[in-house]
């Protein structure tokens, strides 16, 4: 699989950020996962900034999400924000959050799953599932799927084209995601395990984890029936962020001292994968990986017949376990993918 050269890193990392994009968000609802700090906050204030009828911040910690709603006001006098709780990290969390929007929002016109975890220790959750994997991967492709009837609904009723923003990583490329775990009877079941898990294959499960997005993505894409709705992946760049707490090796923090973008700069990728507009037109957007403002190619590992392969089967084993976690996930297949 190819990745990205030396020289190639560096010039990804000192090109500058372009300016934050902005559009006319009156009437419409947004919601941003992982919206209390970092990258994700920056783009609560940005969406702030352009009117939105509802804002929705979805956080896992209620003082730290009511801390965020008054920062939100204070800096751009938007007073309508909304604080949502979910965890990730808890699947009854995910369909408690999904039932709640479907039953309170008329419309869903931009959804930013931007939650991540990034770890270097093999734990589990309450659902007996490799943390850094629910998080990142099972529990945001279950929110997205849940919520599909209210974002095919406001494609039609409202004649739009909503959104499904993914925040992924140009670690992506990195990742050594071996075939023989792809072609295993269930990927993300041996990828949990505790047996598979060694020091050495977790500490590269961050990069494995934003592969898996990049598949989920392109799948999501390729399966919606309503194909005015568009999915697509961002990398927000390398940006301060509390992602790598668990990390104080010196050359990372010389690194990131002389690299870093702000957390800011990362969040206008966030804000063009939702609401920017490419030169050849939206359709370049669906399925696609989008870094500074503009449609990348992603990592050889999902391109072509091959990647499309493996897209295939980590689609088909995505859904078996999202079957079990969630019968709902059944009729959502039927009615609204193909």
């Amino acid at each position: 699989m190819a990745k990205l050269s030396f020289l190639g890193i560096l010039d990804a990392f000192t090109r500058k950020a372009p300016p934050v994009s902005k559009i006319d968000l009156k009437g419409k609802t947004v919601l941003v996962i992982g919206a209390n700090t970092g990258i994700g906050f920056e783009a609560v204030q940005h969406f702030a900034t352009m009117g939105p009828k509802r804002l929705i911040l979805a956080c896992r910690s209620q003082e730290k999400g009511e801390a965020a709603i008054q920062r939100l006001e204070k800096a751009t006098g938007y007073n309508q924000a909304e604080l949502w709780l979910i965890d990730l990290a808890e699947f009854a969390s995910v369909k408690a959050f999904a039932d709640r929007a479907l039953k309170e929002l008329e419309r869903l016109d931009i959804i930013v799953l931007n939650a991540a975890l990034g770890t270097h220790n093999y734990s589990t959750t309450k659902d007996g599932w490799e943390s850094s994997l629910q998080v990142n991967d099972l529990s945001m492709s279950l929110l997205a799927l849940r919520l599909l009837p209210r974002i095919t609904e406001t494609a039609k009723k409202f004649d739009g084209t909503p959104r499904i923003v993914v925040v992924s990583s140009g670690v992506h490329y990195w990742s050594t995601l071996e075939d023989k775990v792809i072609e295993s009877p269930n990927a993300f079941s041996l990828l949990s395990s505790k047996e598979f898990c060694t020091p050495e294959v977790i500490g590269t499960r961050y990069t494995d984890t934003k592969l898996l997005n990049l598949f989920f993505v392109r799948a999501l894409s390729h399966h919606l029936k309503d194909q005015s709705i568009i999915v697509n992946a961002v990398d927000p760049g390398f940006c301060y962020s509390e992602l790598r707490r668990e990390i104080t090796n010196i050359r990372t923090v010389i690194f990131e001292w002389l690299f870093a973008r702000t957390a800011e700069e990362g969040a206008r990728q966030l804000i063009w994968a939702s609401a920017g507009f490419p030169k050849g037109g939206l359709e370049e957007l669906k399925g696609a990986y989008i870094y500074l403002s503009d449609v990348q190619e992603p990592a050889d590992k999902v391109l072509g017949e091959d990647g499309r392969k493996r897209e295939d089967k980590l689609w088909n084993d995505l859904i078996s376990i999202l079957k079990e976690v969630d019968p709902r996930v059944v009729d959502v297949v039927d009615q609204y993918l193909k």
